[in-house]
């Protein structure tokens, strides 16, 4: 970002009126996130910036706007880059034309997979793009001890990144919100180097409530993007965390929590979409599609837009963005009515830099090469995976349709009716070659076997199937692909879809990538599956820090316990 007292003479003059300006807008509708109204006015922009509001200055260029409204872009307070499977240059290319202008940005999914390596790609991948990325530092590598990660962030290596990125908004979501509360040392240094660095500190804790809350709130925490419920809302409010109301691919819990929005908690809320996939992303849009969701809920548009510009500028401290005033960036979308959120154009640092819902210049991908070697599969594979139990009663994961939230079954492997898969989550980083076995209901399969390295959050090789030789099969796949998803049936693959990028992103034009993946979620039906997104499902199976029962390769976890348990039950 440009140092506000860059050109700060040039803009003074201009505003003045001693010299033209760049731009500027006229006859515009201006969207006030700062006092909540709507005012007719004129903008000036020179050097990126606003300079004059309410004076029709002279400028090199007038551009009439005719009424239509003027209103920051967005910004989306939490979201994993990594799911959108695209790199940071396609998710640009995708998400600018819907009006995003920023984004708080947890690269903990790659850092998960190549350490501060990775961190590094996305902060350069994240340059000279039409909109900002702001990476914080991922608190939870690996995110918890039950799960091997193919690296290990300590309190140490957050002084390492923060001198390679100062302007790092916070410490990324504290997942290990047990490592809190029961004063695990290294959680508590974590948070400790963190405020020290002058950070500020980021939540996840679902469904965390009464003395358990109070106690994780004691460590400076300060967000939540995990409520589910208006109750669970209320009470972090109360107590003084900003909630972050979440409406992704994988989680959506707009609905539930927008009673909580009120004249009274409007000021600490703001919008997260924490995983968005790239169909949803290319079909339905970015932020645009949640501020159409709070304005049809009856939520007035002036607030809402504010809740999605000032509100999380203001959280993270992003200085000069969330709003249109003197000296702020000149980030902008032109929308013709705030009903429907119908974005006609999108301005970047005072650049028009979208024109008929695209981008106007190709954006060039830097070289990501040093990226593509993460997938390290075993080579005793087969045999691990015959070791599963064969009769008897095993715990299983069930699958809750539309929830991140998984259930305990006890499962009789000898009652053939019941609808059960084979899981197993493999090490692929290389470290130690371990896989853990187990068993999921819900998945629907009838024969094959699906394989993935997006698994949060340790991304290792997470393979689901009715048979043991398909699960091989896919994996052996997934490995000449350099990781990515695969559907196997009967020793074929029937589909694939690589991403070369840390095992977690592609290269190619999100179109591209959309029809990949339409294609592999049609395979993975045509083998018995009746989930909408069956790789998403898989995806969170390995996630150890969302209740109640997981797989990691290091077995079945317990998250209520937070203890790895057997697979073998009475």
């Amino acid at each position: 970002m440009m140092d506000f007292s860059q050109n700060m003479k040039h803009r003074i003059e201009v505003a003045m009126g001693k010299t033209p300006a760049d731009i500027t807008f006229k006859n515009a509708r201006v969207v006030s996130t700062f006092t909540e109204e709507i005012w007719e006015t004129s903008v000036s922009i020179a050097d990126g910036r606003v300079v004059s509001l309410d004076d029709n200055l002279e400028a090199k260029q007038e551009i009439d706007l005719q009424g239509k409204y003027l209103a920051p872009s967005f910004i989306d307070a939490h979201i994993h880059i990594e799911s959108s499977m695209l790199s940071p240059e396609g998710f640009a290319e995708t998400v600018v034309p819907h009006g995003t202008g920023a984004v708080i940005s947890d690269p903990h999914e790659i850092v998960n997979v190549l350490g501060i390596d990775g961190y590094k790609y996305m902060y350069q991948a994240a340059q000279n793009l039409p909109m900002d990325i702001h990476f914080s530092i991922p608190s939870c590598v690996p995110a918890t001890h039950m799960e091997t990660s193919g690296a290990q962030i300590t309190a140490e290596d957050f002084k390492e990144i923060y001198k390679y990125n100062n302007a790092t908004p916070a410490l990324s979501e504290l997942m290990n919100y047990p490592g809190v509360y029961f004063c695990d040392e290294d959680v508590l240094n974590k948070v400790a180097t963190a405020h020290k660095l002058g950070l500020s500190i980021d939540g996840h804790s679902p469904m965390l409530k009464g003395r358990e809350l109070n106690a994780y709130l004691n460590a400076g925490i300060f967000t939540d993007h995990e409520c589910t419920t208006a109750e669970e809302a209320t009470e972090k409010l109360r107590k003084g965390m900003h909630v972050l109301m979440r409406e992704g691919s994988a989680a959506r819990n707009l609905e539930a929590l927008i009673p909580v929005l009120s004249d009274h908690t409007a000021h600490r809320i703001c919008i997260a979409s924490d995983d968005r996939h790239p169909d949803q992303l290319m079909e339905n849009g970015h932020l645009n599609l949640i501020l159409k969701m709070l304005i049809d809920a009856g939520v007035d548009p002036i607030r809402a837009i504010r809740i999605m510009t000032l509100n999380p500028a203001t959280v993270y401290n992003l200085k000069w963005l969330g709003g249109i005033g003197i000296g702020y960036y000149a980030n902008f979308v032109v929308l013709n009515d705030l009903q429907t959120v119908n974005i006609e154009e999108v301005y970047y640092r005072g650049q028009k830099v979208t024109k008929q819902k695209q981008v106007i210049n190709k954006i060039e991908r830097i070289d990501a090469q040093s990226t593509y070697d993460s997938v390290h599969i075993p080579s005793d594979l087969k045999e691990k995976l015959n070791a599963y139990p064969t009769s008897g009663k095993v715990n299983a994961i069930k699958i809750l349709p539309g929830e991140l939230i998984t259930q305990k079954q006890i499962v009789d492997l000898d009652n053939k009716e019941e609808d059960v898969c084979y899981l197993a989550v493999v090490e692929r980083h290389g470290k130690n070659s371990q896989v853990g076995l187990g068993y999921v209901v819900g998945m629907g399969l009838s024969s094959g076997a699906l394989a993935s390295t997006v698994a949060h959050d340790n991304h290792n090789l997470i393979l689901v199937g009715k048979s043991i030789d398909d699960m091989i099969t896919a994996s052996q796949t997934i490995q000449e692909i350099g990781g990515g998803f695969a559907v196997v049936d009967n020793g074929k693959t029937l589909s694939q879809l690589p991403l070369k990028i840390a095992g977690l992103m592609s290269d190619a034009p999100v179109d591209e990538v959309v029809k990949n993946l339409h294609e592999i979620e049609k395979r993975a039906q045509d083998i018995g599956t009746e989930l909408k997104s069956p790789f998403m499902v898989l995806s969170f199976l390995a996630l150890a820090v969302i209740p109640h029962i997981k797989l990691t390769d290091c077995g079945l976890v317990d998250v209520d316990k937070f203890a790895i348990i057997d697979l073998v039950t009475e």
